[in-house]
């Protein structure tokens, strides 16, 4: 059958080293009370070659949950008391470049991250951030399973992963149980919560900034994660003066690489043997609720609050489109920033991108599902 190719985002080659044959399972970040109700939505679908996992995850939620506990009465009233500064939130479909963005945006010292132990053990990390740091980088592979981008417990990462383990409807959890049918379907978007829902989930997201912030000295955080693209009205009303930025990418080239994702997170993360039932169906649903809810959202948006860029542009001239993304945000000093993307962009001159296929019937269906975002965006 006649394809296309499609490129991933730009990664550095693999290095040839020993295969990995473990590393722990995101869902051993969960307490107690997140874990049980995970189980009982799924029906307790563990099927027996990932009991072991699953004991493993038992044990350590409640440790999470007794660490929680011991976090709240050390530093409850502190955290309770910071003050947070409006975020700069990264957002775009997966795939398209929110990674290398926010790489790039954090190299100005001025702003903030939560890193993988916020992100992956935040019942905990206010805690135990150090400790992971220092004695637990042997737990984890040195590069991302989906793009061989570096990893560790330092690195920047997404906040819906810790938002998922601190009990949140997300999307992510699908991959717990990839051969089920999604739990939270309203959750992308937020429009499956009540209001006592989504009042409650403003409260844990909130509460999850502030540890961040207690860690990092109260910098003004800069936060990824493309879920928050479908949440824009929720997190306006929560942050008026946040600042937004949105990279796009080519749609044929971001289907591939979301299928390649959601693949590599089930078969990683999963508690089930994955056989993918409507994986395709998902990328392309959650693409439409990405983009139209991004599209109704434009209005609310202030002059100096909201960047665009697409990813073509960054990966060609990262120096200017920073650029432009500082002056279009208002946001001053890039001067003093400049140097650091010009030695990041040498530091990763090599990097190549992942190639993927799309058979004709593939295309199609993109054009036909997406067509009026891929002629939005000028990729006709």
């Amino acid at each position: 059958m006649p394809t296309t190719a499609a490129t991933d985002a730009a990664a550095p080659p693999p290095k040839k080293v020993r295969k990995r044959e473990w590393a722990p399972r995101l869902w051993e970040g969960c307490d107690l009370f997140t874990w049980l109700r995970l189980l009982k939505d799924n029906g307790y679908a563990v099927q027996p070659p990932y009991w072991y996992i699953a004991a493993i995850v038992s044990a350590n939620s409640v440790t999470n949950t007794v660490l929680r506990w011991c976090l709240n009465a050390a530093h409850g009233a502190r955290v309770r008391e910071t003050k947070l500064e409006a975020p700069i939130f990264v957002i775009g479909h997966w795939r398209t470049g929110t990674t290398l963005l926010h790489e790039l945006l954090i190299r100005d010292t001025r702003f903030g991250f939560p890193d993988m132990q916020d992100c992956f053990n935040p019942q905990h990390a206010l805690l135990t951030n150090q400790l992971f740091k220092r004695y637990a980088s042997w737990l984890l592979p040195d590069k991302r399973p989906m793009d061989n981008m570096p990893f560790g417990w330092e690195r920047p990462q997404e906040d819906e992963f810790a938002l998922a383990l601190l009990g949140l409807p997300s999307t992510y959890t699908d991959f717990a149980f990839p051969d089920r049918e999604p739990k939270d379907r309203g959750a992308l978007d937020l429009s499956g919560l009540t209001p006592k829902q989504l009042t409650h989930w403003k409260r844990v997201f909130v509460r999850f900034l502030q540890e961040v912030t207690v860690r990092i000295g109260g910098k003004r955080l800069v936060l990824k994660s493309p879920p928050h693209t479908a949440r824009i009205p929720v997190l306006l009303d929560v942050f008026p003066d946040a600042k937004f930025v949105h990279i796009v990418r080519d749609p044929r080239a971001v289907f591939p690489s979301t299928v390649n994702l959601w693949k590599t997170l089930a078969r990683g993360h999963g508690l089930q043997r994955p056989r993918f039932p409507g994986l395709e169906e998902k990328v392309l649903r959650e693409f439409r609720v990405i983009y139209d809810r991004l599209e109704e959202a434009r209005p609310l948006f202030k002059p100096g609050q909201f960047a665009e860029l697409r990813y073509e542009e960054l990966v060609r001239e990262p120096v200017t489109a920073l650029e432009q993304v500082y002056t279009t945000l208002e946001i001053d000093g890039y001067e003093t920033v400049r140097p650091k993307i010009e030695e990041y962009q040498r530091q990763n001159a090599n990097y190549e991108r992942n190639k993927f296929l799309l058979t004709d019937a593939q295309q199609a269906l993109i054009a036909d599902r997406w067509g009026d975002v891929i002629r939005r965006y000028g990729y006709e």
